[in-house]
């Protein structure tokens, strides 16, 4: 597998707190990638830097063969990485439809005066984001949804919806941050499938989760963070018997 994204020494300070020291990883094109740790460890830090919340304070991201430009959002899904919150952040009186078109949206090509004119170019377009996002929320298994407000989803729904969003940008990467928070045992299992589905589908994936169970079934490498520093970074098997992360999550006497 080839390079697809690659973080050199990121650190970032929140006055004299150090947030992230030092972190420096690679993600393959192809692989789901996790990113874990315990309660503070720097994840979701790393998250909004990654994708452009954050200004990075030191180092540099490279991505699909450019320096990424840390720092602005817009920039960031340009380049190709969406991702999804810990929160969900959907347009909640908007329909599932409406919220996935905003995401293509972001691709379209319509100037201001097209879509005031609404001449033929804008039409063609608007008809193909309308399919396009009918089409997603069929991936997702939400179709027969489209046409509810976000807010009267059900919360498993809601974060599929959340995904289908992102995929409507048209990512090289996407980025989910803990996807399965606030999860029951059906909905992260089927969770579990939809992300195993776009892995085989060709999706490059960086998965933020506290449930380490299933990172390590999804995951094809995991790195792990504690006090904003890498400690380690190895396939799941590999991760899971460090010494280094049993402690950081259950203490030295474990380790």
């Amino acid at each position: 597998m080839t390079i697809l994204l690659e973080a050199r020494g990121i650190g970032k300070n929140f006055g004299g707190v150090q947030a992230l020291r030092d972190v420096s990883l690679t993600i393959r094109r192809g692989e789901i990638y996790g990113l874990i740790g315990p309660n503070g460890a720097g994840k979701t830090t790393f998250f909004n830097v990654l994708t452009g919340l954050y200004s990075a304070d030191s180092g540099q991201v490279d991505f699909d063969g450019r320096r990424l430009n840390l720092g602005a959002p817009h920039e960031v899904v340009k380049a190709g990485i969406a991702r999804t919150f810990q929160n969900i952040r959907l347009f909640a009186n908007m329909s599932a439809l409406e919220n996935v078109m905003v995401g293509c949206h972001s691709r379209s090509r319509a100037a201001v005066i097209g879509a005031v004119l609404r001449d033929r170019k804008t039409r063609e377009e608007e008809a193909r984001i309308l399919r396009r996002a009918r089409d997603l929320l069929r991936y997702v298994g939400i179709e027969s949804r489209a046409f509810d407000l976000a807010r009267h989803l059900s919360y498993g729904d809601q974060r599929r919806l959340e995904i289908a969003r992102a995929l409507a940008t048209e990512p090289k990467l996407l980025a989910l941050d803990e996807p399965a928070a606030g999860m029951n045992a059906t909905e992260t299992a089927a969770l579990k499938s939809l992300i195993g589905a776009l892995r085989r589908d060709g999706s490059t994936i960086l998965l933020i989760e506290h449930d380490v169970k299933l990172v390590m079934g999804l995951c094809d490498r995991v790195a792990v963070l504690d006090y904003g520093e890498k400690i380690a970074e190895d396939v799941p098997a590999a991760v899971r018997k460090n010494p280094k992360v049993i402690e950081a999550y259950l203490g030295a006497a474990h380790a």
